[in-house]
């Protein structure tokens, strides 16, 4: 090959780097959001109690759809009546390793379906999924809606009244640093929002026939647009007393009834 040709390769090959490049960053730089909330204390504190309360709540349901169906109406995350929609992520199947197999106690032979979704309520795109599942262990039905269609996995078996089991649940950001209820300070912004991370939490489980069967293992990332909602009220309290204060005027509510902003402690020596 001549020295042109080589250049030319090279020239192409490290353009494409370079492409994958920007567009992994403009993706990182657009799923990282400002959130409705403020970067306070008291805020972040909130949005910890906000987030282990949906952690409780799908580690209590079998099913994350019904469980993030709930979420999206409880929130007003769209419209009402709005139900989770699943939309089909295309991209190559990723095998069933060894690991995979050993959880759903199929031998190394057994077909075994792999399917990738994001599970949107409204416009927001509340968590994405990897999922293997044993055909053999469902009906035709289900296979043919899982197969043809955008249902979301946890709808389409619901008949089959499954139960889960949890392997692992994990925070993947959390609003307060190591060490804050040791009286580590709570470092906040205060003047901007709470910026939030792509991916919030991280599920893994297996979910099973009502004889214990398993059928199906699952990855699941919940996304920065579980908490897409306005801050509770407490923190809204905070916002209004800055702002009045900002203005100048006087607040309407004395601080001692302030959730948020109580009257400065007094020691007696």
């Amino acid at each position: 090959m001549s020295n042109f040709c080589l250049k030319s390769v090279q020239v192409t090959a490290i353009a494409s780097t370079i492409a994958l490049v920007l567009a992994a960053n403009t993706l990182a730089q657009e799923s990282s959001t400002a959130s409705p909330w403020p970067d306070t204390p008291t805020a972040r504190i909130e949005a910890l109690a906000v987030l282990q309360t949906l952690n409780a709540n799908l580690l209590g349901n079998p099913s994350a759809t019904l469980t993030l169906d709930r979420w999206c109406a409880a929130h007003k995350l769209a419209p009402e009546d709005s139900k989770i929609v699943a939309q089909r992520v295309r991209v190559q199947d990723t095998p069933a390793d060894s690991s995979i197999r050993e959880l759903l106690a199929v031998g190394s032979e057994e077909p075994i379906a792999y399917r990738r979704v994001r599970l949107v309520c409204g416009n927001r795109v509340l968590s994405e999924a990897d999922n293997w599942y044993v055909p053999a262990r469902l009906t035709m039905e289900m296979n043919n809606a899982l197969s043809t269609s955008d249902i979301a996995f946890g709808r389409a078996v619901q008949s089959l009244n499954f139960t889960r089991t949890n392997l692992s649940s994990n925070l993947l950001w959390s609003p307060l640093p190591e060490g804050w209820d040791m009286g580590n300070e709570l470092t906040a912004n205060r003047r901007g929002p709470l910026v939030l991370p792509p991916f919030l939490l991280e599920h893994r489980a297996v979910l099973k026939l009502q004889d214990g069967t398993p059928f199906s293992a699952v990855v699941e990332k919940y996304t920065n647009k579980v908490l897409d909602f306005p801050a509770p009220i407490a923190i809204q309290g905070w916002l209004l007393g800055r702002t009045t204060r900002a203005s100048g005027s006087t607040p309407t509510r004395s601080c001692s009834t302030s959730p948020v902003e109580p009257c400065p402690m007094s020691i007696s020596r």
